[in-house]
């Protein structure tokens, strides 16, 4: 019984690390050893996530005890008497053996650092090198890690240098640990105080915004608007590659030494791609390639097909946000109370039974922005909890930090149920505020996490990076907010397993009582800047267009949004009729068929009857046959014509997933060996 809520936080974590891999990732397609290293990352960054409150309440505990032993220890001394004194401590029911939470930190926090700091890096420069041996993409990425390693270890000799030259301090093997992690921590509470910055006022604001059926539609036609221009860029994009290789099938012919590496190139397009590619007209004195331009050339393949991929479904997605949004604008003004979709798309059986159009409509268009709003108000007020606790958690008296006050409030009633709510609560907000943030983070169009699958390896390990390197600053950081750090109230207390083995900065009290203190109250300065929009402003006056309502570029991109999803909406709707056409003439013709068939067997009767289990009609045959060469390549063809954006999901799951193994090979870290 008492492992039972430290199993369920256990496997609840998996279930969580699990499931946003496989929404993001491909698991199918990306190596197994990317696909493990990341969710170990994912997973046990969860695991300090649901496990830190049951240390927290196993910690009150052992305080509690504490005390209880040293304040009754005179008077049973002075009594002479070895009577069992009342212990007045209640034992937590989620409290674990004091084996465990040693044990299970240490395998956690060094498992992370180790990804961290050393596989990952060397596993991200792998993943995106364009050389075609294993010994040449270790190379290139020993290459790319050793200025990153280079500084690390430059600042890594000043600080010892420093420590070596300071009076009274002594280098030994924990103190050396000590500034490991602490310099690996300050980093982590550097980049957590961005991002809560960022983070602590859109959430809030984002709800709220979506809760207005205008507003996000707007901004829809905004993102489809700047989508379209992203498209145009990746498609050029692999217009220029495809010319390139053309100059490059040109000069290297079968004999060629670089012929087999020009074939790996070529056999990481898509069929359409490759047919497209072999109708280009080859020049006519082409230049031989050299083998690092093929290796550039490669590289720049592996990055231009699946930014191509990866923008054109997220320009399907967009669309059919938007075709729900306008569904939704227009259903709100129908009496029936009936939502009634412009495309029909299949759905499970399941879904139509739980999730009728009655009960659509009035989710849809009542229900859910009501819920949203109350959502806004909720996070907003734990954000403003956030942030004030973050700027008055070094006072110890009077104590200012509200998260604070609630844990001492519960310590004294021995409420250990409330201290793991409001501990998991804080800690689950601010995980999801700055993951959230971390998840949107997109950089020259390579570090984004895109959902359906189509997250590349690179920015899949670059994520697990972010987040290993988050979660141990923002667990201290907690703490520090619900005073169980001891160096940060000075004050003797009983401390956490997690914080005995992550230990303090005690050797340089600059980042110790000055940075780790002093800098989370810039979160202050960070959120007014987000609720003022001067991010998104100065990125407008440098050319990076964001979403200002009173700009004139920016309505000029909401038109344009407009238009463009009046004209795929155009496209789709001929496609609809079209194929509408086509199944009632086959089924037209069908019903011919079949009725002269039967006219027809009536007259030969007697002939069915000799050979009814060998004989077959060539004339059915030859039919059934036209019609299904008929019938596919129609299907084809409209895929060519329109894509997969502005064709209703008729397909499976997994036989999309087949499809684009037939025209896309599978890529991994060893496929060019």
């Amino acid at each position: 019984m008492a492992y039972t809520l430290f199993v369920i936080e256990i496997i609840s974590a998996f279930i969580l690390a699990a499931t946003l891999l496989y929404r993001y990732g491909d698991c199918y397609r990306n190596h197994i050893i990317v696909t493990v290293s990341v969710l170990t990352a994912w997973y046990f960054s969860f695991v300090i996530m649901f496990i830190l409150p049951l240390d927290v309440s196993s910690t009150v505990y052992r305080q509690c005890l504490q005390d209880n032993t040293t304040n009754l220890a005179p008077v049973v001394q002075s009594n002479n008497s070895s009577t069992d004194i009342p212990n007045h401590c209640q034992k937590p029911w989620s409290y674990v053996p004091d084996t465990v939470f040693p044990n299970l930190w240490r395998v956690v926090y060094w498992t992370s650092q180790c990804l961290t700091w050393l596989i990952m890096p060397m596993m991200q420069s792998y993943s995106k090198a364009g050389d075609f041996t294993v010994k040449g993409k270790l190379k290139s990425a020993l290459v790319d890690n050793a200025i990153y390693y280079g500084s690390y270890l430059l600042i890594c000799g000043i600080l010892l240098i420093y420590i070596a030259l300071k009076p009274g301090v002594y280098l030994d093997g924990s103190k050396i640990k000590a500034i490991a992690s602490s310099a690996s921590n300050t980093w982590g509470l550097f980049l957590l105080i961005l991002l809560l910055g960022y983070a602590l006022v859109e959430v809030p604001r984002n709800l709220w915004n979506n809760s207005k059926k205008n507003y996000t539609l707007t901004y829809c036609y905004f993102k489809i608007a700047k989508l379209s221009t992203d498209k145009c860029e990746a498609e050029e994009t692999v217009d220029d590659i495809l010319h390139s290789l053309n100059s490059v099938m040109a000069a290297v012919g079968p004999g060629h030494p670089l012929h087999r590496h020009v074939e790996t190139i070529v056999q990481k397009l898509p069929i359409q791609l490759r047919d497209r590619l072999n109708s280009l007209v080859p020049p006519e004195r082409p230049t031989p390639p050299s083998f690092k331009s093929l290796v550039n050339l490669h590289k720049k393949t592996i990055k231009a097909l699946h930014v191509l991929q990866r923008t054109e479904t997220q320009w399907g997605i967009m669309l059919e946000r938007i075709y729900h949004l306008e569904d939704v604008a227009s259903n709100s003004r129908s009496p029936d109370h009936r939502f009634q979709h412009t495309f029909h798309t299949p759905r499970p059986r399941l879904q139509r039974i739980l999730y009728p159009p009655m009960i659509e409509w009035y989710w849809e268009c009542f229900l859910k922005s009501y819920f949203l709003k109350t959502m806004a108000v909720v996070t907003c007020i734990l954000s403003v909890a956030v942030v004030w606790s973050e700027v008055t958690f070094f006072c110890k008296k009077p104590v200012l930090s509200i998260f604070a006050n609630i844990v001492i409030a519960s310590k004294e009633s021995y409420n250990y149920a409330a201290i793991v709510s409001v501990s998991t609560l804080i800690i689950a907000y601010m995980f999801y505020c700055a993951y959230s943030t971390v998840l949107k983070i997109r950089l020259l169009n390579l570090y984004y996490l895109a959902p359906h699958h189509q997250t590349n390896e690179y920015s899949l390990i670059f994520s697990g990076m972010m987040v290993c390197r988050l979660t141990p600053a923002m667990c201290l950081n907690f703490l520090s907010l619900i005073h169980m750090d001891s160096h940060v109230i000075k004050e003797r207390i009983m401390e956490t397993y997690y914080t005995q083995i992550m230990g303090h900065m005690d050797v340089l009290g600059i980042i110790a009582e000055g940075f780790n203190i002093y800098f989370p109250m810039l979160v202050v300065l960070l959120c007014l800047a987000t609720y003022l929009s001067l991010g998104s402003r100065l990125l407008s006056l440098c050319g990076f267009q964001q979403f200002v309502g009173d700009d004139e570029l920016t309505i000029d991109l909401v038109e344009e949004g407009r238009e463009i999803v009046k004209r795929e909406k155009r496209k789709r709707q001929r496609a609809e009729e079209s194929m509408t056409r086509r199944r009632d003439h086959s089924e037209r013709f069908s019903n011919y068929r079949s009725a002269r068939d039967n006219q027809d067997g009536a007259h030969t009767g007697l002939l069915n009857d000799v050979d009814s289990d060998y004989y077959v009609s060539p004339e059915r045959t030859q039919n059934v046959s036209s019609y299904q060469r008929a019938e596919v390549p129609y299907q084809d063809d409209l895929d060519k014509r329109f894509g997969e954006s502005t064709l209703p999901s008729i397909r499976t799951e997994f036989e999309d997933r087949r499809r684009d193994k037939m025209t896309m090979p599978p890529r991994g870290l060893f496929d060019d060996v």
